[in-house]
């Protein structure tokens, strides 16, 4: 069994003209495994780099309880020195049938090179081989990354002349450090919802100072990037994670973050809505009876107990009473409607990020039917701030799609949703990368003259957001295809959108959505705020680099039945207030508004791909478009509802003939824009 740690000390002696370093390496630094090579039996290793004066001291400590230490003291001068071996240890990789030889001689040479960005010591030393001593030359490089977050480490042996380099990635210690933990798919009240929605409210309350509790959510769930999102933090954000199993051994890690418990009334749905405000105010998680005997072991204590206290009562009741004692102290810049899912289920995905900015949380009715929740609903975003950000979901049972962004566009709030919308207490607070530049994939050259040609061409939008889509689907950079930007997140979430850019393919193109700097509809807008939501949604697209901008507009009606165009004045505020799109989407299922000003379309969709369409009906649907549709070009716009994937749209497109041609969007409207073979057309009053 190998020794315990100890030091080989070097020292050299300070010269005035020594090359000083530019870049500040002191410190401790951890490995990051993933980037690194692999270590065999000691499968770490950890480098501590202190300034002692005019002394630079480098601390390798290979392992953990089993491990071996070498350090070095040395001031950079390029002087020769030497060092007896101590112990026999060959540290890079023990499972190689080498060893130093005890009391004899290594040598070095250390001196900062590049102007100081680099260190580099030199060292020589014979090691023993079954065959004897060899002569072996070590350069070991140490040099920080552009963004000054990461050691890199290199070695090179002159006796290892092939196979990958031997590198080791390092980032400081304490820092980006977190936990995960895999959530559970139940979210029946009958079942394990109440441990689910502890976990929730725990997360809201853990990342309150610094994100350090991220959920991984089942396949299963909507948003299905969470696992792919929690690897991209850890192999390209360089975050570590320690993995939670269990509620207890959460509360045991963050109990200093919660100051008790709220209980809910499993017979009562809205009182676990309700519960979610008292968490994010008192900071306190939320629990069923049956987690209360927990609770109370870990020390913690009932701030609110609404067993029983909701019995009979109606939803508009309940939120009155919860209206008259939580509101003055909630949030005014956002709010939380945690809807969608309702009866036995609740998925409250979004729950982390209300307790974190402490809001309102509710399920009103929009719905004006429904007159005492539609009242207390008008009431409450009548008392919130400009620029509210509505959070969540409505009701799938109470109201409509229509009804819920009606109401929040009146007052020109954007909606950010879904109810499943998870993690956004963590997401929020990693920021973008160093340096790092949103960049979208252009395929417009500046003073490029494009001509279409006598083809049908058809362009493809994935919409409903990047998150609940085909992202992660087959097919996705196969063929040319835009997605949705939800544009708020570059300040609301700017890792996510670092991951989606990072990720994207020459052929994936950014679009911006929806109305304006969020989801909203255009006519349900003020014409005196219209103009300015317009004007930041095009500061958001500047910011994210899009030139593309999508609209849609239910407020009079349904999908097919309602009156879904756009009027002339409506749509005359983004030309005016977006000067730099090169063209405007709009729609969802076809909305037959057209026109074109300065070479710049605005073209509705002409065809909605169910994802229940039967791939030779939608080849035949597209095929009689281009039939009646007898001008050339014609230019298609194609929505593909989220629940589609690539691989299927492809396959579709692969069955139209020869004068059908696949373009990306920002080429698509720039052939529209320059032969427009649409027939102007506006909704007229």
């Amino acid at each position: 069994m190998l020794k315990v740690p100890f030091f080989i000390i070097l020292a050299i002696i300070l010269t005035p003209l020594i090359v000083r370093s530019q870049t500040d390496m002191t410190g401790q630094w951890v490995l990051i495994p993933a980037k690194s090579s692999e270590i065999g039996l000691y499968e770490t290793v950890s480098i501590d780099i202190l300034q002692n004066g005019t002394k630079l001291i480098v601390i390798q400590k290979w392992g953990t309880q089993r491990g071996f230490s070498d350090s070095l003291e040395l001031i950079p001068d390029g002087r020769e020195i030497e060092v007896i071996i101590k112990n026999r240890v060959f540290p890079t990789n023990v499972f190689m049938g080498l060893s130093m030889p005890v009391n004899q001689k290594r040598k070095f040479k250390a001196e900062w090179v590049e102007n100081g960005k680099i260190l580099k010591i030199n060292e020589n030393f014979n090691i023993h081989g079954s065959q004897g001593l060899s002569p072996v030359n070590v350069m070991h490089e140490y040099s920080l990354s552009p963004d000054q977050e990461l050691l890199i480490y290199k070695i090179t042996r002159s006796t290892r002349q092939t196979g990958p380099p031997v590198q080791y990635i390092f980032k400081k210690k304490g820092g980006k450090e977190a936990y995960f933990m895999r959530i559970e798919d139940n979210w029946e009240i009958k079942g394990t919802l109440d441990q689910q929605a502890c976990l929730i409210s725990l997360q809201g309350l853990a990342n309150m100072n610094s994100p350090q509790l991220y959920l991984i959510y089942p396949k299963s769930w909507p948003f299905n990037y969470t696992e792919s999102v929690y690897e991209f933090y850890r192999d390209k954000r360089n975050y570590s994670f320690t993995e939670l199993k269990s509620l207890e051994q959460a509360l045991d890690i963050f109990i200093n973050n919660i100051k008790g418990y709220v209980v809910w009334d499993p017979e009562v749905r809205t009182s676990l809505i309700v519960s979610f405000t008292v968490a994010g105010l008192e900071k306190a998680v939320v629990v069923s009876e049956r987690l209360i005997p927990l609770m109370e072991k870990k020390g913690l204590k009932p701030v609110m107990d609404f067993r029983g206290k909701f019995a009979g009562q109606t939803d508009a009741q309940i939120y009155n009473w919860a209206y008259n004692e939580y509101w003055r102290r909630c949030n005014k810049e956002f709010i939380v409607w945690l809807g969608g899912d309702a009866g036995p289920i609740m998925k409250p995905g979004v729950a982390d990020w209300g307790v974190y900015k402490q809001v309102f949380f509710n399920d009103l009715s929009t719905k004006p039917e429904d007159k005492e929740e539609y009242a207390l609903a008008n009431k409450i975003l009548s008392e919130m701030k400009p620029g509210t950000i509505v959070m969540g979901w409505h009701s799938y049972v109470k109201d409509r799609e229509r009804d819920h962004v009606k109401l929040t566009s009146s007052y020109g709030f954007a909606v950010e949703g879904l109810h499943t919308l998870p993690n956004f207490s963590f997401n929020h607070q990693i920021p973008f990368s160093k340096g790092f530049k949103m960049k979208n994939n252009h395929h417009i050259e500046p003073g490029k003259q494009y001509v279409p040609a006598n083809k049908v061409y058809i362009s493809c939008v994935q919409t409903d957001g990047l998150g609940i889509g085909a992202w992660l689907k087959p097919g996705r950079g196969e063929i040319p295809y835009a997605w949705e930007v939800i544009m708020n997140y570059v300040w609301l979430a700017p890792g996510m959108l670092e991951y989606f850019y990072s990720l994207a393919t020459s052929n994936d193109y950014f679009i911006g959505c929806l109305s304006g700097p969020g989801y909203m509809y255009p006519k349900a807008v003020s014409p005196k705020l219209l103009p300015g939501l317009i004007s930041r949604a095009d500061e958001l697209m500047h910011q994210l680099d899009l030139n593309v901008f999508e609209i849609m507009d239910y407020s009079e009606g349904a999908t097919v039945e309602g009156n879904t165009e756009l009027t002339k004045e409506v749509v005359d505020a983004y030309y005016k207030g977006m000067p730099e799109a090169i063209g405007f989407i709009n729609g969802y299922a076809p909305a037959y508004t057209f026109t074109c000003k300065d070479k710049r379309p605005l073209i509705s969709y002409d065809y909605y791909l169910s994802p229940t369409r039967p791939e030779d009906d939608a080849v035949a649907d597209l095929e009689e478009l281009a039939a009646i549709n007898k001008q050339r070009p014609y230019f298609l716009l194609i929505h593909v509802r989220e629940s589609s994937d690539v691989k299927r749209v492809k396959g579709i497109l692969d069955k139209l003939g020869a004068n059908f041609e696949l373009v990306p969007v920002d080429l698509f409207l720039k052939m529209a824009g320059a032969n427009a073979t649409f027939k102007e057309r506006f909704l007229k009053r």
